[in-house]
């Protein structure tokens, strides 16, 4: 019996001494005899990296509180036998949102919100995966989104709740492309094949008595010899892959929403590279590759491949099913938004990418983005945090600032901008999600130019006025 959470939603574990043990995942609630209540004792939060916790679980008076961050996944609930799944929606920071306009008096909610159901409201992460994934610079520091638990025991779920395996698909396929648009790898492969009048390679011996000798053709020869071409084992094992996957699609359509048309196209682009290529690779090959340190591409292609193919425990059939079992797993949504922006300004500062430099790192801090470009010079943080839409938050702007005046940043602004007077301040830009139904349509960020970014300081909206040179911008998500 699993508790299902959405980002920062609270559900309650309270005692009862008779009646019957109840869970309530709609209205948030579970309630235990003494025996199963007293399990929760030892839990601890889920960590999920030094910094952040997958969920927090806390004892209070009387019952214990257990609260989603901003993750999304599926694992254990400590040794109660229960699971946490959290979910990508973000209803309680609507609610937040809606709080905190009423206590400002604010005028500016329009009547079409006031009904609106916040549970319907889900991050489509598939779409912003799909976008990161396409581009080799935001695709190879997209490893560290999401971990997997392949050493714990797996938790029983309908498919129609699988959320890993649709995330793996999509990144297995977009590398794929990346690699197909290149051309398809070349290599040295070992060839066995019965010759007629020629030796080529190696003769092998017993091989040969059993096929020829035996049959009397004298004038062949079983031999294995290299080859040099596309038909080598990493291409195999991609194709084994490409298959798993085009039948997962098949089955489960509904699992990749409006995405689906998206996928398709990738998948028809890639099929036809492999066409050529043999499916005939043996299990240990395909559980003991090695990955090619010289071809990044490859190695991401073939660790990814090898969790999909890990999930359905080597077995096609097994794509089809109903009821899977799935490792804990856990997504970073704040990790996910930041490359969801990095790939929009990449793809809108095409000739600048030089002076667009991610995870900038000195002194054990590391900026999200620092931009070096002469004339628009500036710090971006990115926050998954819907608060910013009406307010802002103090420790991240103190946060922010401080990078404005470290002196490796200060050094690269001069080395790109000679004339750069030490008395004028970086500017700092904190981009926060926001989401449609909130949008003006005039405002909403839609050209990620740093040009255009800069235009957008000078709206009132976007300006932290009680700091100097610090602003905010909200970036759009796309909603399921």
């Amino acid at each position: 019996m699993g508790i299902r959470l959405s980002e920062h939603k609270i559900f309650t574990v309270s005692k009862i001494t008779e009646g019957e043990e109840i869970l309530d995942n709609d209205n948030l609630f579970l309630k235990l005899y003494d025996h199963s209540y007293d399990l929760f004792k030892n839990i601890k939060s889920r960590q999920f990296n030094s910094g952040a916790n997958s969920y927090y679980i806390k004892e209070e008076v009387g019952f214990y509180s257990i609260k989603a961050d901003y993750y999304v996944g599926l694992d254990w609930l400590g040794n109660t036998g229960r699971t946490v799944y959290v979910e990508p929606k973000i209803n309680v920071g609507l609610t937040e949102y809606f709080t905190t306009c009423l206590q400002e008096n604010a005028q500016n909610i329009s009547d079409e919100y006031a009904d609106f159901n916040a549970e319907n409201v889900e991050v489509n992460y598939l779409e912003m995966l799909f976008q990161i994934m396409s581009l080799p610079k935001t695709a190879e520091v997209s490893k560290d989104v999401i971990q997997v638990d392949w050493d714990a025991k797996y938790i029983k779920i309908d498919s129609k709740d699988d959320r890993l395996t649709p995330f793996l698909v999509v990144q297995f396929l977009q590398i794929l492309k990346s690699i197909v648009r290149k051309g398809l790898k070349k290599s040295y492969y070992k060839v066995q094949e019965n010759l007629n009048n020629r030796v080529k390679g190696k003769l092998l011996v017993s091989r040969q008595i059993k096929q020829n000798v035996f049959k009397n053709k004298f004038t062949s020869s079983f031999c294995e010899f290299q080859v040099f071409g596309e038909d080598h084992v990493e291409n195999r094992f991609l194709k084994k892959v490409l298959q798993f996957s085009e039948s997962f699609i098949e089955n489960n359509e509904l699992l990749f929403s409006s995405n689906i048309d998206s996928v398709k196209n990738v998948l028809n682009y890639c099929r036809p590279s492999f066409e050529q290529i043999g499916d005939d690779i043996d299990e240990f090959n395909l559980k003991h590759i090695k990955k090619n340190p010289f071809f990044n591409e490859y190695h991401e292609a073939i660790r990814v491949g090898q969790f999909i193919l890990k999930l359905f425990s080597y077995n096609i059939t097994k794509t089809a099913q109903k009821r899977i079992e799935t490792p804990p797993f856990w997504i970073d949504m704040p990790r996910l938004f930041e490359l969801y922006f990095y790939y929009n300004i990449l793809k809108a500062n095409s000739s600048d990418q030089q002076y667009i430099h991610y995870q900038y790192s000195t002194y054990g801090n590391s900026l999200d983005i620092f931009v070096s470009k002469p004339n628009y010079e500036m710090i971006i943080d990115a926050k998954y945090k819907l608060k910013y839409n009406k307010s802002h938050i103090h420790e991240d702007i103190r946060q922010v600032s401080g990078y404005a005046r470290l002196n490796k940043v200060i050094s690269e602004v001069k080395k790109n901008n000679p004339e750069w007077n030490n008395d004028k301040m970086i500017d700092c830009l904190i981009i926060y999600p926001d989401l449609k139904m909130f949008s003006n349509e005039e405002k909403t960020l839609k050209d990620f130019s740093l040009e255009n970014i800069k235009k957008q300081f000078s709206y009132a909206e976007n300006q932290i006025t009680a700091y100097y040179k610090v602003f905010k911008l909200g970036v759009t998500l796309p909603i399921l």
